[in-house]
């Protein structure tokens, strides 16, 4: 009989174990894919190409730094960290661009750029999980999907796609974000064009407007 009642406690154990094998997401609740240490310092190489019409576009080459300036208390006790941005054409040289903040609210990194408010990243990390990065402001819903790139517990990778859309004749729309655990934000691509629709160049793919910006981390200082 005792035998039993430990038979019957190994197999309810053995069912938990794997209710919660199937439960758990692919990587813990951690905030490490966005680092908030004062003084923290993140180097992009930025490939960009604006485009003014056919055959007229201007490309150019250079670098962003995003360094972790300071913090404060928002009216909502929640921490909200101040990340000033500069801009340099050889790495020595740097002038200010600006400034966006970072807070997690809710389990969501909000990333605040130019006053635009956006959920880049949620929490915990669950492969295909979906959300609305327009969340926090007034604007259409846009769906943001995560994809797990590298589960590692020490530099796991995520992608955030923000949008993978073209039609191949009146535009294209691919835009993306790769978080890396313990660095944060290590590559930013985004691919907004629209194509010549008039009836002698449709779906030929001609680039009438748009921009493509590729940002690459090239070094992270703590």
């Amino acid at each position: 009989m005792r035998r039993f009642k430990l038979s019957i406690s190994c197999f309810f154990l053995l069912l938990m174990a794997c209710e919660r094998e199937v439960e758990l997401p692919a990587l813990e609740i951690d905030y490490a894919f966005q680092p908030f240490n004062i003084g923290d310092t993140w180097t992009y190489a930025v490939e960009e190409t604006i485009y003014f019409g056919e055959n007229d576009s201007e490309d150019a080459s250079y670098y962003l730094q995003d360094r972790m300036r300071t913090l404060y208390v928002n009216d909502a006790k929640e921490q909200v960290f101040v990340v000033a941005r500069y801009r340099s054409d050889d790495l020595n040289n740097w002038v200010f661009q600006s400034e966006f903040t970072l807070l997690i609210r809710e389990r969501s990194l909000i990333r605040n750029l130019n006053n635009q408010p956006e959920v880049a990243l949620i929490f915990p990390i669950i492969d295909g999980k979906t959300w609305d990065g327009n969340s926090y402001r007034n604007a259409p819903v846009d769906e943001y999907m995560l994809e797990i790139l590298s589960p590692s517990e020490v530099d796991g990778q995520v992608k955030i796609w923000q949008e993978d859309s073209d039609d191949e004749i009146t535009f294209r729309d691919i835009r993306y974000d790769i978080f890396q655990k313990g660095v944060g934000l290590v590559e930013k691509y985004s691919e907004v064009l629209t194509y010549c629709s008039r009836n002698d160049c449709l779906g030929e793919q001609l680039i009438d407007s748009g921009s493509k910006i590729h940002m690459e981390l090239v070094s992270y200082e703590q």
